[in-house]
């Protein structure tokens, strides 16, 4: 270590020494400390400096961190608000009052079941100037017509005043008034009660950045009117009619799924047809098995005896709707029939099932059941007996399939063979369904006038046809429309498109796509333009055509041995398909559904008209002028035209049409009158008959007033016809027809032919010995209709039914083809005599095919109906056939032929030179009728036929009539038939009329010549004579007579 420093008198200090270390040190370590000290204290004041700045940041942080936790706690309680504010506020009312009740919040203080929208208030605003314009046009056009027709009472029905106001449900105000009962009432306001979806696409990159408004109600709304005038509308006859569903089913066709509004935003929006009806969210299939425990309504004098109820269903999804047949006497009723929705909006849309009891006027209410279908999509199969509101225990039986909808055919095989074991009624099942998105055409033909045409488009799919709507003017139409099909089995079934001018006679092009084509596009999509065929060279149309296979996916779907049969229904054995090992013995008879056979034939007499509007105007409307009427006639997807009528207002036309129809709800019968024009043709009125009142009352001869114009009114008989089968009427039949014929009409149907194909066996194999693919052609004097095909088999089934309008039975034949794409397999042609002598006018057995094996065969049921007209003002006759009858029809009639004295004496003397035995005796008998048709205005005469002449000569008569209308023998009363070549008993069958009121014609006499004619040059030879004195016989009933 270092020696010591030195102490005082320059001696050293020992090391080791302790109390003078510490007292000779301090003098040594002095400015040190001092300096450590300075730096402590300048440290010191600076961190007294630094101090603010460090309590200010850790300020700053502690109020940030405050601000924050604020925040957070905000919007922690906005989001339970915003769960539930009703139980958020009042929990924290409940804190706060410091134990007092809950209920003691601020009487402002509320909770409303609904949202406001008050974004939809201020857009409600703006367009309901826009709004009234709309509601005027829909109270006018859809619903006032649907008021009218609903009951007779109500046929001068019409809303005299529509004012909605300036703003929103201010002011608004509706008046309505019956003319005839002088009646007038009253909407003070009205509210509609329902979800309605709004949904704002598509979006597109300008302003207003959507392209348009789709609107919808998922189920049908309910609607409140509140009217006024009440006191004077209780006087109305009929006004039970009179009631809010009328005018919802209005709203319901275009504001209810599957229907929607669209408002396009922007204009050339391609996307409006898909908007309007876009791919559906699955299909839905119903089956209506059986009910139980029915109230029984039908009771009898005055209830003191029960009776049961006559039930039938209506099943409806939004404005799909389907009624099932009706089961007489019976409080168990069991149905087993099918049906399939279109279902959009899942969850959302619902099933309703309501029954009634079938009665003569109004049907008994039984009960209803409501199902969403968020329970069917979920379950895929659900299969329950639903209990039914407002029914006592009654309980309705209902299987309720989901089935989803697939872009690719996976599952198309699958989907097919499982189709093939269920029978189903009324309609097989969908294998599949196609949606057409027509979009346009362009470069279509030009009218023969070389006028643009107004073209509309056909579509059929089997035996379903939709049309679009009519662009009118334009050689290059935009439809934007959408249809919508069910295939049963889409590798066999067309589509036939059908372009055609507005009258439905001119086609413009047609193109026929085979749907099978779709099953190899990509996503089952063609999207693209078509050429037309038999049109023009450059004319093509545009279109979307979209195919989806229904496919079920649920266990019970996959292919077993034994399939599991849906509940009760008929399900067929589906083992070994395809072999011949322990196949079922082959039917001797076929099996049509209970249907078949139950059509009846509509006979629409348009009569005349009355008071129609002058719509030919000459200088400016200076000088008024008249109209060229003609209507337009539509029934069961059947159209006709009259001719027009030129310059009259009080038009006559006396045609006649006939349709075959079923017993489908909803129909009507149809009128629209139009003043024919060089270019367009004016509108004068349209009036309608539902067709269930002419099939229930069988005959209707009404005035029926028009519609949607000042004045005019169409009178018009329509009798229904149902099939009678007996051979003995077909006489009577042909005569009536006769005597009813109206020269500008068709001639009259006289039977109804009904055949179903049910199958046939053993048709010849392709070349390779691959089976075919057969369908059937049948035709009937140049009407004709085609089955589906049935795929690669030699042993196909159709069960399809087909009817033919039968004009004359002893003359026509159904001729029918199987065919295999274009090559025939066989035929037949069945003449309908063999009918007219069958047992009840029915044929069900195997036929023999023509041109085929001998083991080639068809199994079909053929039958015939003859149409006996029990309105015609026609007698009903019976020919007089028997012996008695002609000794007592000779002895003292009027009818009776004799020789004519006053005729020239030099041909007479020829006359009896040829025939020596001829006398002043009767020599036998004219075969007439005489009937003056009230409806036409014409005093009628038919020449049928002579009989029990004299006996054969070898120079036998060739035979006329000539006919006279007394006291006038000018040339403009005379008529003659035909000559008929050597014969003593000819048939002439032909009819004669005169324009002449019934007044003047009783005041007529009737003279019929038998005559013989000699050559071309010379007047024929008179053999006899029948003398009828009008006056002595009931024109208004005709009967033939000898």
């Amino acid at each position: 270590p270092p020696a010591s420093p030195p102490g005082e008198g320059g001696r050293p200090v020992p090391a080791g020494s302790g109390a003078p270390r510490a007292r000779l040190s301090a003098p040594a370590g002095g400015p040190g400390s001092a300096e450590a000290l300075a730096a402590l204290g300048a440290m010191g004041r600076r961190l007294l400096w630094l101090l603010p700045v460090y309590l200010a940041g850790v300020a700053l942080y502690l109020g940030w961190r405050g601000r924050r936790r604020s925040k957070e706690q905000s919007l922690r309680a906005a989001g339970l608000v915003l769960g539930d504010e009703e139980a958020a506020v009042s929990a924290t009312a409940l804190g706060r009052s410091l134990g007092q009740s809950q209920s003691q919040l601020p009487a402002w203080v509320s909770f409303p079941d609904v949202e406001k929208a008050e974004w939809l208030n201020k857009i409600l605003a703006q367009a309901w100037p826009f709004f009234g314009q709309y509601m005027e046009k829909l109270l006018v056009e859809n619903i006032a017509p649907s008021i009218r027709a609903s009951n007779t009472h109500l046929q001068t029905f019409t809303f005299s005043k529509i004012d909605m106001g300036e703003k929103v449900m201010v002011n608004k105000k509706i008046d309505v008034e019956v003319k005839k009962f002088f009646c007038k009432a009253g909407v003070k306001g009205m509210q509609l009660h329902g979800m309605l979806r709004v949904i704002l696409e598509p979006l597109i990159g300008n302003v207003p950045i959507v392209g348009a408004l789709t609107m919808f109600f998922i189920r049908r709304p309910t609607l409140d009117i509140n009217w006024t005038g009440m006191t004077n509308l209780l006087d109305i006859p009929g006004l039970s009619s009179l009631s809010d569903t009328m005018i919802m089913d209005s709203i319901a066709s275009f504001l209810v799924l599957p229907n929607r509004l669209l408002i396009p935003l922007v204009p050339d929006l391609h996307e409006a047809a898909q908007l309007r009806s876009p791919i559906p969210r699955g299909i839905v299939r119903v089956y209506l098995m059986e009910a139980k425990d029915l109230q029984s309504k039908d009771k009898y004098i005055k209830g003191m005896i029960e009776g049961k109820s006559d039930p039938y269903a209506v099943v409806r999804v939004g404005t799909q709707v389907f009624t099932s047949k009706v089961i007489d006497e019976n409080l168990n009723p069991k149905w087993n029939e099918m049906y399939e929705f279109i279902v959009h909006e899942v969850p959302g849309q619902e099933l309703e099932v309501e029954l009634f009891d079938k009665d003569p006027d109004q049907d008994d209410f039984l009960g209803r059941m409501k199902l969403d279908f968020g329970e069917v999509m979920q379950a895929r199969v659900l299969e329950e007996w639903f209990p039914l509101q407002d029914g006592g225990r009654a309980r309705v039986h209902l299987r309720l399939e989901w089935h989803t909808l697939m872009s690719d055919t996976s599952k198309l095989d699958q989907v097919l063979q499982w189709n093939k074991t269920l029978s189903t009624k009324p309609e097989p099942p969908s294998a599949a369904i196609l949606v057409v998105y027509l979009d346009r055409a362009q470069e279509l033909p030009l009218k023969k006038s070389s006028k643009e045409p107004n073209p509309m488009v056909q579509l059929s799919v089997h035996d379903v046809t939709r049309e679009s709507k009519v662009v009118y003017n334009t050689v290059s139409p935009i439809w934007d429309d959408a249809f919508r099909f069910f295939l049963q089995d889409p590798t066999a079934e067309d589509i036939d498109i059908q372009v055609k001018d507005d009258n439905r006679q001119t086609t413009l092009g047609s193109l026929t796509i085979h749907l099978s084509r779709l099953l190899n596009a990509d996503d089952l999509t063609l999207d693209q333009w078509f050429q037309l065929e038999n049109s023009g060279p450059n004319s093509r149309i545009y279109m979307k055509v979209v195919m989806r296979i229904l496919y079920l996916d649920a266990p019970e779907v996959c292919i077993k041995t034994r399939p599991c049969p849906p509940g009760q229904l008929d399900v067929i054995e589906s083992a070994n398909l395809g072999s011949s090992v322990d196949q079922p013995p082959r039917p001797t008879k076929a099996s049509p559904d209970a249907e078949f056979g139950t059509e009846s034939v509509i006979r629409i007499h348009l009569l005349e008209a009355e008071n129609l509007i002058a719509k030919d105007n000459f200088m400016g409307g200076m000088i008024k002028g008249k109209s060229d009427p003609y209507v337009k006639v539509r029934l069961g997807g059947q159209k006709f035209r009259s001719r027009v009528i030129k310059e009259d207002l009080n038009p006559r036309w006396s045609e006649i049409y006939e349709v075959v129809v079923s017993d489908i709800p909803g129909q009507e019968v149809e009128f629209d009158l139009y003043d024919k024009d060089v270019d367009k043709d004016d509108f004068l009125g349209r009036c309608k008959i539902p067709l269930r009142q002419v099939l229930s009352s069988k005959f209707v001869d009404e005035w029926l007033p028009l519609e949607d114009v000042k004045s005019g009114r169409l009178h018009v008989k329509l009798e229904c016809l149902p099939p009678t089968y007996s051979a003995a009427e077909l006489e009577q039949v042909l005569i009536v027809n006769s005597l009813i014929q109206t020269p500008k009409s068709e001639e009259l149907s006289s039977a109804l032919l009904s055949v179903f194909l049910d199958r046939a066996a053993d048709l010849p194999m392709r070349k390779g010995s691959k089976p075919p693919s057969p369908f059937v052609s049948l035709s009937v004097r140049g009407i004709s209709y085609k089955t589906k095909v049935s795929s690669q088999t030699a042993d196909p089934v159709w069960d399809e039914a087909f009817s033919f309008l039968i004009k004359k039975p002893h003359a026509e034949s159904l001729e029918l083809q199987v065919k295999d794409d274009g090559h025939v397999l066989g035929s037949l042609s069945l003449p309908l005599t063999q009918l007219l002598v069958a047992e009840g006018l029915v044929l069900d057995q195997w036929f023999q095919l023509n041109n085929a094996s001998p083991t080639t065969q068809i199994l079909m049921r053929v039958q015939l109906g003859l149409l006996v007209s029990q309105h015609s003002g026609v007698e009903a006759f019976h020919a007089v056939m028997g012996e008695d009858n002609e000794e007592s029809s000779l002895k003292g009639s009027e009818t009776e032929l004799y020789i004519q004295e006053d005729g020239d004496s030099r041909s007479m003397q020829e006359l009896r030179q040829r025939m020596p035995h001829l006398s002043d005796s009767p020599l036998g008998q004219l075969h007439l009728t005489v009937w003056y048709n009230i409806d036409a205005r014409k005093l009628i005469a038919i020449i049928h036929a002579c009989r029990y002449w004299l006996e054969k000569q070898n120079d036998i008569p060739d035979p006329y009539v000539s006919l006279i209308l007394l006291p006038d023998k000018s040339r403009v009363t005379k008529r003659k038939t035909a000559v008929r070549k050597k014969t003593l008993n000819p048939e002439f069958n032909e009819k004669f009329e005169w324009d002449l009121t019934l007044e003047e014609a009783q005041r007529r006499k009737l003279e019929a010549y038998i005559k013989n004619s000699i050559s071309f040059m010379s007047r024929g030879e008179p053999i006899g004579k029948v003398h009828i004195d009008l006056s002595q016989k009931d024109l208004t009933q005709g009967a033939a007579q000898w």
